[in-house]
């Protein structure tokens, strides 16, 4: 996908991992992609469990400022994370959520994708530490802003040769999960 700019957060409690999953995409994005790519993240006293979020700025020319401040996707783990950080989202963009996690959404003119993203990583994974790239996975299919192969080959390179499959799984369901989700959001209701 070609692009000028797009801008993404990863929010929810910090510890979720979402800092690693931000670098991570950026890593697909400028390392396996080619593109420009800036990661910035706020965990301070949130590294305690308060919202904490990751942001990653995606295009293929320079990119000037490096703050996220008209959010094109959301992946938001926690009801504070989405409260805090979703009027950023502008319209026409993505909001991702856990759904046993956050049941009260804003409005707004986005698409939002509610799937139970740590459930997943717990029962259908196998561990709920890799919540983070289940998560990633789903950013990567609903935005399509970085391939998958670039993807995965950026969580790989991030994880030790004992986790490998692991994550490799986590991302994939992430991201079956995520068209599953997208396409049932698509199709007529009756």
């Amino acid at each position: 996908m070609s692009c000028s700019r797009y801008e993404m957060r990863f929010s929810g409690a910090g510890g979720q991992g979402l800092i690693l999953a931000g670098i991570i995409m950026g890593e697909a994005a400028a390392i396996f992609d080619g593109k420009q790519a800036v990661q910035s993240q706020s965990y301070g006293p949130e590294a305690r469990g308060g919202a904490s979020k990751s942001e990653v700025v995606i295009s293929d020319e320079p990119i000037d400022f490096p703050k996220a401040t008209n959010v094109d996707a959301l992946l938001a783990l926690t009801q504070e994370a989405c409260d805090k950080y979703s009027t950023d989202l502008k319209e026409g963009g993505i909001l991702l959520v856990d759904s046993d996690l956050v049941r009260n959404l804003p409005e707004g003119k986005f698409t939002v994708v509610s799937i139970p993203i740590i459930n997943i990583a717990k029962n259908e994974v196998g561990r709920t530490i890799v919540a983070n790239i289940v998560a990633l996975g789903a950013m990567v299919a609903l935005t399509g802003i970085v391939s998958r192969e670039s993807a995965v080959k950026a969580v790989l390179a991030r994880v030790p040769e004992a986790f490998v499959e692991l994550n490799r799984k986590a991302f994939e369901t992430g991201y079956r999960t995520a068209l599953e989700a997208r396409g049932a959001l698509s199709s007529p209701t009756s």
